[in-house]
């Protein structure tokens, strides 16, 4: 299957903002965004002027990367969000928001999605009590995410480390029996991702 395989950091400095690709680095001085300028490459600097296509671009851009999703399949849940009842924009977070990865990684159990991508892989998380190796799996209300008894020490390490990172309010989240049950998928005020999702409607619309 096709992946990122460079530099998490340059695709912040790409940007121009954190992703938060790199776990507790993300929240440090370490943290390349803060140390080298934002575009990498030898002209990075000089680049002041950004169309209306180029801003639609690198709003795409931010969301795909943010979430760790590939081309294909962000234009795959666009295509899903658009059917859905209610605006575009804000059902497509919403569809990002419920992927089994995010879960993992908004409950603590990961430093990072790519972390909690590796994790579900490895076979460390049942869903509503069967193993779940799929990374992309949608959740919804009432499914309940659980940690393998056999893995739960090395997801507990992982949890007090992040036991200071904000906690959705649409999960319900059991640190000590390492679960977490999904109320209810986030409306837009419950999602933190600093993103004007309607420029992605836009781009799309082209």
């Amino acid at each position: 299957m096709a992946r990122y395989t460079g530099a998490s950091c340059r695709l912040c400095r790409r940007e121009g903002k954190k992703l938060f690709l790199k776990g507790e680095r993300c929240y440090s001085d370490k943290c390349a965004l803060t140390r080298q300028r934002p575009i990498p490459g030898q002209h990075g600097a000089g680049r002041k002027k950004i169309s209306e296509y180029g801003l639609q671009m690198r709003t795409k851009q931010s969301a795909k990367r943010y979430y760790g999703v590939l081309e294909n399949q962000f234009a795959h849940y666009f295509e899903m969000a658009d059917r859905q009842a209610g605006m575009t924009g804000e059902n497509l977070l919403r569809i990002l928001e419920s992927r089994l990865d995010n879960i993992v990684y908004r409950a603590g159990f990961a430093a990072s999605r790519k972390e909690a991508r590796q994790l579900i892989r490895h076979g460390f998380f049942n869903l509503n009590g069967h193993k779940a190796n799929i990374p992309s799996i949608l959740t919804k209300a009432g499914d309940v995410i659980s940690v393998t008894k056999t893995d739960s020490n090395k997801i507990k390490t992982v949890v007090e480390a992040n036991s200071a990172r904000p906690k959705p309010q649409w999960m319900d989240i059991d640190s000590d029996k390492l679960t977490v049950k999904v109320i209810q998928l986030p409306a837009r005020e419950d999602i933190d991702f600093d993103v004007q999702e309607h420029l992605i409607v836009e781009l799309y619309s082209k």
